[in-house]
């Protein structure tokens, strides 16, 4: 995400991370309200309903129309849309971790059950598991379809359970089996 639209939104979010401020947004939705008004429904005094109308001013979800000495205020719904459409999608949700590793949690549980080149055991939970059935599935070449008893030696090099490490490539679709000729999934 740029990072423009990054701070827009945080901006947008800290602006509606606050009760009073949804509530306003909510009663503004249904009616024009004064900071008068807004006060009375709320039990807040008018300075701190006019405090929150600005932090929402700001983002542009509220508009203001003068009517003799009083300002009425309304929900800007086209805001709301807008900031769905076009920054709340779903690209750019995942464009939020940009910056992060996103493979540092991999690595973490590789050098946890992986020494040297040698599996010292296979993790109960199963997303660790798949993450090293996924590095076992990696010393296979794509394309070639592999007897099985050269895919039981391979596996051997990195742990003695080859049988069940073997069954869970399966399983788990990291490799395919037909007439005792395996191969890595795409």
């Amino acid at each position: 995400m740029k990072t423009e639209q990054f701070q827009i939104l945080l901006r947008f979010l800290k602006a509606l991370a606050d009760e009073s401020r949804l509530k306003i947004l909510s009663i503004l939705a249904n009616q024009e309200c004064s900071v008068e008004e807004l006060a009375v429904l709320l039990q807040l005094k008018e300075p701190t309903v006019s405090h929150h109308l600005a932090r929402l001013k700001e983002v542009h979800l509220v508009t203001m129309r003068p009517e003799g000495n009083t300002r009425l205020y309304q929900l800007d719904s086209g805001t709301l849309q807008s900031v769905s459409k076009e920054i709340l999608t779903p690209e750019n949700i995942a464009s939020w971790v940009e910056d992060v590793d996103t493979e540092a949690w991999e690595n973490k549980i590789l050098q946890t059950y992986i020494e040297g080149e040698h599996l010292k055991e296979i993790p109960t939970s199963r997303k660790k598991r798949l993450v090293i059935l996924n590095w076992l599935a990696n010393k296979f070449e794509v394309g070639v379809r592999y007897p099985e008893r050269m895919v039981d030696n391979i596996i051997k090099r990195y742990h003695p359970d080859f049988a069940n490490i073997k069954r869970e490539l399966i399983d788990n679709q990291f490799m395919q089996r037909e007439n005792e000729l395996y191969w890595r999934s795409p």
